[in-house]
């Protein structure tokens, strides 16, 4: 099972740990409620780093890019992220994911580590 940089970290710190997509990932620490009301209150933090990366690159990146996820991506500008999602043809949401600008053809798509493959084939098929 894959682990993450900070799965020795979150072990030590007393997390209950399972399996997802792969790798051996913290689930819970203090319980849903307690953490709940921490994120509400205070700050959370969540660890992406299983999750999927990949490349969208080039002059018709940002066409690409409006026509595949549901928010503005003309409204980025490089070091900038959004949050958004994946449509399906019925205006339903397939996944959700966040784009980086990283330059003026350069994107970074950051999607959930168990849908790698399929995002992926998604972004590959509709560029044809």
């Amino acid at each position: 099972m894959k682990q993450t940089p900070f799965t020795d970290t979150h072990i030590a710190l007393g997390a209950r740990m399972h399996e997802f997509a792969g790798y051996l990932m913290s689930t819970e620490y203090t319980g849903i409620i307690d953490e709940h009301l921490t994120v509400c209150n205070g700050v959370g933090v969540f660890d992406v780093s299983h999750m999927g990366e990949f490349w969208v690159k080039g002059p018709n990146a940002l066409a690409f890019l409006q026509k595949i996820t549901s928010n503005n991506v003309a409204l980025l500008h490089p070091g900038k992220v959004q949050y958004t999602c994946f449509p399906n043809r019925e205006g339903g949401i397939v996944d959700d994911l966040l784009i980086y600008q990283y330059e003026t053809e350069k994107y970074m798509l950051v999607v959930n580590a168990s849908n790698i493959e399929k995002r992926l084939a998604v972004v590959y098929s509709q560029q044809q």
